[in-house]
């Protein structure tokens, strides 16, 4: 998949090559960390790698954010609470434990961070801490990538 979406990005013009690291950041799985990855390899200063790759993947964020607070409020509003299933319970009580910075910080090696922020505002959490914990720990996997593909690159 990775090699299909580097492709992707080093086909298009020289001059767009960074729209498409920011289109593939925006990816579920690829995030900020393999975006920045496949910027550097394909050829993008690594500043415009990561920089492109952090923005794809805050901008798909932010809309899983946003959509899954409005459909929060909107089903609580409404609906009586139901079981958890035992996947959503497990993940409620890592939540419980290590709240939204330690989940947003320490959950992108697990999941996608939209589906964690996703989980978190279904949670009940602030709408406006789960889009700044996770923004930055966007921006902390994409740098740690984007300079670890940057030193191999060079050892090359």
């Amino acid at each position: 998949m990775i090699d299909t979406l580097q492709t992707f990005a080093a086909s298009l013009p020289e001059a767009l090559t960074w729209v498409g690291v920011f289109l593939v950041a925006a990816i579920p799985m690829v995030e900020s960390y393999f975006g920045s990855v496949i910027g550097v390899l394909i050829g993008l200063h690594p500043a415009v790698a990561i920089g492109m790759a952090v923005l794809g993947n805050i901008l798909s964020m932010l809309i899983v954010v946003l959509s899954a607070h409005a459909v929060r409020r909107k089903v609580t509003a409404r609906a009586e609470p139901r079981e958890e299933s035992a996947r959503r319970r497990k993940l409620r009580e890592r939540f419980d434990r290590y709240g939204v910075a330690g989940v947003s910080l320490a959950g992108q090696a697990l999941l996608p961070s939209q589906i964690t922020s996703a989980a978190m505002v279904s949670f009940g959490a602030s709408k406006n801490a789960v889009v700044f914990w996770q923004i930055i720990s966007i921006i902390l996997w994409g740098v740690a990538f984007g300079v670890l593909a940057t030193l191999g690159v060079s050892f090359l």
